[in-house]
């Protein structure tokens, strides 16, 4: 791993925001938020739906000149002009450069995927069949996003991914995760917003949980973990609590 990672702390410049009643910066993680300092070369972003991760990650990844769809920053399609201008208002400098940026979000993949097609298609850009393991609409939803970490994600990157299990069966996570520690001894680094208790059992993880305004979690202490082992212990006895 490298000796300093590439990101190392995420600030917001409160004092440029003008009025806090107004969305984003109504959201309460978002009002609340000063500072955060990163310190793993893989940081885990949780909380409920609806507490801000996605609106948060959406902003990084275009305050690092990323495309809000997803992609690199050679990516510049839009289909729905939806991002909030929190971006405007993060400072996120870098420590190191590196070698490439990527942005991987689960709602927008198929439009992602959509355009490398088009580009293919229309602009004559085979070469992008050896970058994203081939047609990604010609695979399942879980199948491409494999394809794509496997073939395009290289040595000393950094890599943004909203909600990547979405497409991924528990075996294919293990697989992503096995993927990401290969990546993460090659010097890259990934800040992931996510629900997978498989993804944030990682080792060399840190776990901001946006319930808490961004506080330091162990994986046992997470609202995931907990849920997800009450329930699988005695899914009956669950069931029985739920239900009647």
């Amino acid at each position: 791993m490298l000796d300093g990672l590439f990101i190392k702390k995420i600030t917001l410049e409160r004092d440029r925001i003008e009025d806090f009643s107004k969305y984003p910066f109504n959201i309460e993680v978002i009002k609340n938020f000063e500072e955060l300092e990163i310190t793993k070369p893989v940081t885990f972003l949780i909380g409920d739906n609806g507490i801000g991760k996605s609106t948060f990650i959406e902003a990084l990844a275009i305050s690092l000149g990323l495309n809000p769809e997803g992609g690199t920053e050679n990516f510049s399609f839009k289909t729905a002009d939806t991002h909030s201008a929190l971006s405007n208002y993060l400072r996120v400098p870098f420590y190191d450069k590196p070698k490439t940026k990527f942005f991987l979000r689960a709602e927008s993949f198929y439009n992602f995927s959509s355009e490398v097609q088009r580009l293919v298609e229309e602009d004559g850009f085979y070469s992008l069949y050896n970058s994203y393991g081939g047609n990604l609409h010609e695979c399942s939803h879980g199948e491409s996003f494999i394809n794509l970490v496997k073939n395009r994600f290289t040595d000393k990157g950094l890599y943004i991914l909203d909600e990547p299990e979405a497409a991924l069966s528990p075996e294919r996570q293990m697989t992503l995760l096995c993927l990401i520690d290969d990546l993460v001894k090659q010097g890259s680094q990934f800040i992931i917003a996510t629900h997978s208790p498989i993804l944030i059992s990682y080792r060399n993880g840190q776990i901001l949980d946006l319930n808490d305004n961004f506080k330091i979690t162990d994986y046992k202490d997470t609202m995931i973990y907990r849920v997800y082992k009450m329930y699988l212990d005695d899914p009956d006895s669950m069931q029985h609590r739920l239900f009647d």
